[in-house]
């Protein structure tokens, strides 16, 4: 045991004094809160009103655009030509041109602007002239525009939670999207610190390292100790950047007053919406909030270690078996397809597994097989699972990674002192039944 603990350190102090790793440990937070934060900064920034200029030749629609926070309408006179050079000597976003219109094929609709105008501005302007000709086309036909209103329906269906402790709310989006965050997770660390420790074994291989550590260390400890230290680096690595996002992110937040930003904002929303399908929407917003709070964070959270520990442990021992086998990384492609096939099947169906049945036969096999589980187990966690499948899903993990650390070690113990030679997979099951 101490001699894994001496790889262990090794491997852990080595790779965390890198200047690569400090690099990334410190871009990795600022990369994410950018993410968060620079949204909020744009929407702060282009949160000046924008002044269209409207042209009706219809009669139409004349007075029928009001102005909002975001767009200020101006009535101007034409002809179209003398309204175009009146519109460049201004800085005004666009000017709408309305011609005499067809109500039942409303075509020549032109909007001119100095720049490109954003899909924003012109969905907004087909969304209210398209509004406007239907309101005149009701009221033509005799139709009651109210008692339509009236008729349309929006159906929202809660979701509820149902157990023998009580109801518990939830939300299939939250849940949804939680779960594909944690799966997301296990399978970009599986494979960027499995990897590595693939990298590393070629590397100590081909500058023949390794003899001289097997005369001193068996080959079993070499590989737990490689295996173990490279987790240690990588979860290092992760809660690091969580601290680090956390605190950017407030210091941000506080520097430039996102939070009060983010209030007013939903404040405003919350005082347009006056008809019953905005009330819908504000509904909609209350139960993601809802959802988020019905969220088991400490299960998830347990759950994330858990499998990417458990994962990592068992394709780690894969990759190491790999680099042992091979003498460079091109010559391990062959043997990386079988291996990683799993994996990428488990990210593949993901999606299907969430949006048709996150307790079904499919995504109940995936979480109990040792090599799609972490992935797939990760994606059920935040629709509820019973304790006995998740205690069932954890004992096969742990099984199945003790297994392949049995295989990896027995190829490991051959394949390192291994050179020069072409390795077929005949080849890597006798070196399974070698003794000694």
């Amino acid at each position: 045991m101490d001699k894994i603990w001496l790889v262990f350190q090794r491997e852990y102090l080595v790779r965390v004094r890198k200047k690569s790793f400090i690099v990334m440990t410190i871009l990795g937070p600022l990369l994410m809160a950018l993410v968060m934060v620079v949204p909020i900064g744009i929407m702060m920034m282009s949160d000046d009103t924008k002044t269209i200029q409207v042209l009706d030749e219809s009669g139409f629609l004349a007075g029928k655009f009001t102005s909002t926070d975001e767009f200020k309408y101006v009535t101007v006179g034409g002809p179209l030509e003398k309204a175009k050079a009146d519109y460049l000597k201004t800085e005004d976003a666009a000017l709408l041109y309305i011609p005499k219109l067809d109500l039942d094929k409303p075509e020549g609709i032109q909007l001119f602007s100095q720049k490109s105008a954003s899909i924003t501005v012109i969905s907004s302007l087909e969304k209210q002239v398209k509004q406007e000709i239907e309101a005149i086309k009701f009221n033509k036909s005799g139709i009651n525009q109210q008692v339509l209103d009236q008729i349309k329906t929006k159906v929202n269906i809660r979701t509820v939670n149902l157990s023998a402790e009580g109801e518990r709310s939830s939300n299939a989006g939250v849940t949804s999207i939680a779960g594909f965050i944690g799966a997301f997770l296990i399978y970009l660390f599986i494979f960027l610190y499995g990897a590595q420790i693939m990298r590393g074994v070629i590397e100590e291989k081909t500058s023949r390292i390794l003899e001289v550590m097997v005369s001193s260390v068996k080959p079993f400890q070499l590989m737990a100790g490689k295996i173990m230290g490279i987790a240690a680096v990588g979860l290092t690595q992760f809660l690091l950047w969580i601290v680090l996002t956390s605190a950017i992110y407030v210091g941000v937040s506080s520097a430039f007053d996102l939070e009060r930003f983010s209030q007013d904002r939903f404040s405003q929303t919350m005082q347009t919406m006056q008809n019953p399908q905005d009330m819908s929407q504000a509904q909609e917003v209350h139960d993601i909030m809802s959802g988020l709070e019905s969220l088991n964070v400490p299960l998830l959270v347990g759950g994330f270690l858990f499998y990417f520990l458990g994962g990592y442990l068992l394709y780690g021992a894969l990759f190491g078996a790999v680099g042992a086998a091979v003498d460079s990384e091109t010559d391990s492609q062959q043997f990386m397809l079988p291996i990683t096939i799993p994996l990428i099947l488990s990210f593949v169906v993901a999606q299907t597994i969430i949006m048709k049945d996150p307790n079904g036969a499919v995504a109940f096999w995936m979480s109990m097989i040792p090599f799609t589980s972490p992935v797939v187990m990760m994606l059920r966690l935040p629709f509820g699972v019973p304790a006995w499948e998740l205690a069932l899903s954890m004992f096969l993990l742990v099984a199945g990674f003790i297994g392949t650390i049995w295989v990896a070690a027995r190829i490991y113990r051959v394949g390192i002192l291994m050179y020069g030679k072409k390795i077929t997979y005949k080849e890597l099951s006798k070196w399974l039944f070698y003794k000694g």
